[in-house]
C-alpha cells in the first residue's frame, strides 16, 4: 500500500506541474488588465501605475512570472489580491468554511437520498416505486440548479415567507438563535444542490445494483440460505458501490464548480462567488489560486477513490 501511494504521488507531481503551466499561461495571455481602473482614473499618475506593474512583475515575460509564482506557491505564498488588497490565501480561507459547509451538507444529503432509493428501486425493478423514483431522478437530473433555485426562492421565500433567500455571513444573532438562523438560511442552497447531485447519483446506484444483483455469486449466496437483507447489504451493495465511489470522487471537483451557480443564486459568500467576482475584476492571482485548487481536488479525489476500491472489494490488491 505504501509503495502504491508513493508511485501515485510521483505521478501527481508532473501532472500538477503541467496543469499549473496551462492555467498560468491561459490566464496570463487572457485579455484584461488588473490595473485597468487605475489606467482610467485621472487622479492616479502614470508613474504610479508603472511602479505597481513593476512591483507585481506584470511586464515580465510569462515564463519568468510562472517560475516566480511556482517558487512562491512552494513556499506557501499564494499571491496578493489586486482587488481586495489582501493575501490570496487569507481571502480563500475566509470563504472556504462556508463553501465546505454548503457543499459537504449537500453531498451528505445526496448520499442519504441516493443510496436507499437506488438500492430499493433496483431490488424491485419496474415496480411502482422504481418508476416513480426513476421519473423523479430524471426530472431532478434534467433541471438546472438555477431554475430549481429560483423556484425554491419563489415558493419558500416570496409566497410562503418561510426561509431567507439571501445567505448572510454577518448574522447578528448569538447563541442558539445564531445556529437556528444559520440552519434556516442554508436549507435552500443545500437542498437545491443536494437533490440535483442525488438525482444523478440515484440513477448510477440503481444501475450498479441491477448489474451486480444478477451475478452468479449472489444466486449462490441466496442458495446457501442467507437472508435477503444480508445478501443485499453484504454481497450486492458493497460491490455495486465501486462504480458509485468512482462517480462520487470524480464529481467532487465538478460539485465545487457547480456550487458557483448555487452560490450566485443565494448570494452565498463562498469560493464560487469569489471566483466569479475575481474573473470580472481581472484579479488573476485569485483566479489562478482557486482554479489550481480545483485541479488539486481532481487529483486528490482520484487517489481517495483508488484507496477505497481495496476496502470495498478485497479482490483488488495494490502492487
Amino acid at each position: 500500500m505504501g509503495h502504491y501511494l508513493l508511485r501515485r504521488l510521483l505521478i501527481v507531481i508532473p501532472s500538477l506541474l503541467g496543469i499549473s503551466v496551462l492555467l498560468f499561461t491561459v490566464l496570463a495571455l487572457a485579455p484584461g488588465d488588473p490595473f485597468e481602473e487605475l489606467a482610467t482614473n485621472p487622479a492616479v499618475p502614470p508613474e504610479v501605475r508603472a511602479a505597481l506593474r513593476t512591483k507585481f512583475g506584470l511586464d515580465d515575460p510569462v515564463p519568468v512570472r510562472y517560475v516566480r509564482w511556482l517558487v512562491a506557491m512552494a513556499q506557501g505564498d499564494w499571491g496578493f489580491s489586486f482587488v481586495s488588497r489582501v493575501d490570496v490565501d487569507k481571502l480563500i480561507l475566509q470563504r472556504l468554511p462556508t463553501t465546505l459547509f454548503v457543499i459537504g451538507s449537500a453531498q451528505l444529503l445526496a448520499i442519504l437520498v441516493a443510496l436507499p432509493v437506488g438500492v430499493f428501486a433496483a431490488t424491485r425493478p419496474y415496480s411502482i416505486f422504481d418508476q416513480i423514483a426513476s421519473t423523479l431522478a430524471l426530472i431532478g437530473f434534467s433541471l438546472p440548479t438555477f431554475f430549481t433555485g429560483l423556484l425554491f426562492i419563489l415558493v419558500f421565500s416570496i409566497y410562503l415567507d418561510w426561509l431567507p433567500f439571501v445567505y448572510r455571513a454577518d448574522l447578528a444573532a448569538v447563541g442558539w438563535h445564531w445556529y437556528w438562523e444559520q440552519f434556516r438560511q442554508a436549507i435552500m442552497p443545500i437542498t437545491v444542490f443536494g437533490l440535483a447531485v442525488g438525482a444523478s447519483m440515484t440513477r448510477y446506484v440503481r444501475s450498479a445494483v441491477l448489474d451486480v444483483i444478477r451475478l452468479d455469486y449472489v444466486t449462490t449466496a441466496r442458495a446457501k440460505g442467507l437472508g435477503e437483507r444480508r445478501v443485499i447489504v453484504k454481497h450486492v451493495v458493497r460491490n455495486a458501490l465501486i462504480p458509485v465511489v468512482t462517480l462520487v470522487m470524480l464529481q467532487m471537483p465538478a460539485i465545487f464548480g457547480g456550487a458557483i451557480v448555487t452560490e450566485q443564486i443565494f448570494r452565498v459568500p463562498g469560493i464560487g462567488s469569489l471566483l466569479i467576482s475575481s474573473i470580472l475584476a481581472n484579479d488573476t492571482p485569485v483566479v489562478m489560486a482557486v482554479t489550481f485548487v480545483f485541479a488539486c481536488l481532481v487529483v486528490l479525489f482520484n487517489l481517495i477513490a483508488d484507496i477505497l476500491y481495496g476496502w470495498l472489494d478485497p479482490r483488488i490488491s495494490y502492487r
